[in-house]
């Protein structure tokens, strides 16, 4: 027993070494093969069902279970003036207030036995009606789905339950300076009559009635508008007949939604304050308006954005704000390039109210830098590197799959998008960010938006007395706004 226990402690001595010996002694000496990823082809996965409803279908046996989403356009911006709030109340309800034959309680009781989840969601732009269950109970979950779907009860007492938590949710609206940073933002680039900018109060919420939600509902859940997103482990083409029978059945007339309406309105460059005296750190937002899809340049300000802020710790914000200086947890910006409206351009910060106009110089020196074409070899690389090879999780599974390619059909986005990104992002060079960062960031345009206690914010630092935010342009003061009217504070 000794000899035998000596020889195999020798051999996991030698199997030890022999390990050791392979392991590189410094991380960046390790070496991966290189990364092969093919992007699904859209055309297997599509087909067409009654009523010109696109549907993409992926088989996944991976676990008994299967997804279905029915995606529609239209959302929030469909909303009636003086009813703000009703989306919301419809993205609940629909779903807690019974369908078909079974009241909220009967419904919530038959998912619950199902072991099922059934969401709804009335988003901007658009809804969806989304189901996971077990494959063996597709059938009953598909009666449950389209029930919910077509057939909602909106029942009058869970209408006024989500009313009651909506007002119970618009009492914290200045709660938090980061609600108040968004709010502000979005008017302050999209204008106050955006209707992305026509929020819920206590008047509209309390003038919203079943018959508003059911008309919203109307004009959402039409054929012309659907598009499907089926995953599981289920018979492709078994799900696809089964779908069929059910959109035959449906027989509501096409009407398409209209198209989101886009911003006329010019924001104004300057410095505008939101005073909040109960809190030591300031939010600030710096930043305009940004572009829309098809955008020739989108791939270059796409990398020249990562460099800049987007990118986490590698970007030049977190390193210069946060590392260097100390000013900042977090330090980022965004380049938004929307498919329906534009998105807007955004560095961001929080700092200590001393520190805000210090980290905000910074910022405005580093969108120079990135304007002057000062990228290094290493930085463009990094970059580069990170989309191309975080790109496969956009497909990680068959959901994600058809998620994706559904979403593309809703917003317009074609499939060559994600055939050819890869290609299009090692493209870009150095003088194609430089010549984007020039183009599509206009430091001259700039609003800045601060949200904080304004008189230490405008004291700026002791060992800065220099640096002051009246330097960037105009001070505005913005009231803080009433969170249940939105109407100005005194």
């Amino acid at each position: 027993m000794k000899v035998k226990t000596l020889a195999l402690g020798v051999w996991l001595g030698v199997a030890a070494a022999g390990f050791a010996a392979d392991i590189p002694s410094r991380p960046e000496q390790l070496v991966f093969p290189k990364l092969s990823f093919q992007v699904p082809k859209p055309e297997p996965l599509r087909a067409s069902l009654p009523g010109g409803v696109s549907a993409y279908v992926a088989r996944d046996p991976l676990l008994p279970l299967v997804t279905v989403q029915l995606y529609f356009r239209g959302g929030q911006y469909l909303e009636e003036k003086g009813k703000e709030g009703s989306a919301e109340l419809l993205g609940t309800v629909w779903r807690t207030g019974g369908a078909g034959a079974l009241s909220p309680k009967e419904l919530d009781e038959t998912l619950d036995f199902l072991a099922a989840q059934l969401s709804t969601s009335v988003g901007p732009t658009f809804s969806s009606v989304s189901l996971n269950l077990l494959s063996k109970d597709l059938d009953r979950g598909l009666q449950l789905l389209f029930d919910v779907a077509l057939r909602p009860r909106l029942d009058e007492a869970r209408l006024a339950k989500a009313k009651e938590d909506l007002l119970a949710d618009l009492k914290r609206r200045n709660d938090d300076t980061a609600d108040i940073e968004m709010r502000e933002w979005r008017r302050l680039l999209y204008g106050d009559d955006y209707w992305l900018n026509r929020l819920p109060t206590k008047a509209s919420v309390d003038a919203i009635t079943r018959e508003d939600l059911l008309a919203l509902h109307r004009r959402i859940v039409n054929p012309a508008n659907c598009v499907v997103a089926v995953a599981g482990d289920v018979d492709r083409e078994a799900v696809l007949r089964k779908l069929a029978a059910l959109f035959k059945e449906w027989n509501a007339k096409p009407a398409p939604v209209p198209p989101v309406p886009q911003p006329n309105h010019r924001p104004k460059p300057g410095v505008y304050l939101v005073h909040k005296p109960d809190v030591n750190q300031g939010r600030v937002s710096i930043g305009h308006l940004a572009a829309k899809r098809p955008f020739a340049d989108e791939f270059a300000i796409t990398v020249a954005n990562d460099i800049l802020g987007g990118g986490g710790f590698t970007a030049w914000m977190m390193s210069r704000i946060r590392s260097d200086e100390g000013l900042a947890y977090g330090a980022y910006s965004s380049y938004g390039i929307g498919d329906l409206y534009p998105g807007t351009f955004r560095a961001a910060f929080q700092s200590k109210s001393s520190t805000c106009a210090r980290a905000a110089q910074l910022t405005l020196s580093l969108v120079e830098k990135l304007r002057r074409g000062e990228v290094s070899e290493q930085e463009l690389a990094t970059s580069k590197s990170s989309f191309i090879e975080t790109f496969p999780r956009n497909f990680e599974t068959k959901l994600r799959t058809v998620q994706l390619y559904a979403q593309d059909e809703l917003l317009g986005r074609p499939h060559s998008y994600w055939l050819t990104f890869r290609e299009s992002i090692a493209k870009v060079d150095a003088a194609a960010v430089k010549e984007a960062a020039t183009k599509h960031i206009h430091p001259e345009e700039f609003v800045f938006l601060v949200v904080g206690n304004v008189d230490e914010i405008l004291k700026g630092h002791p060992d800065f007395p220099e640096i002051q935010f009246a330097k960037f342009g105009p001070l505005v003061r913005l009231p803080l706004r009433d969170p249940l009217t939105l109407e100005p504070l005194p």
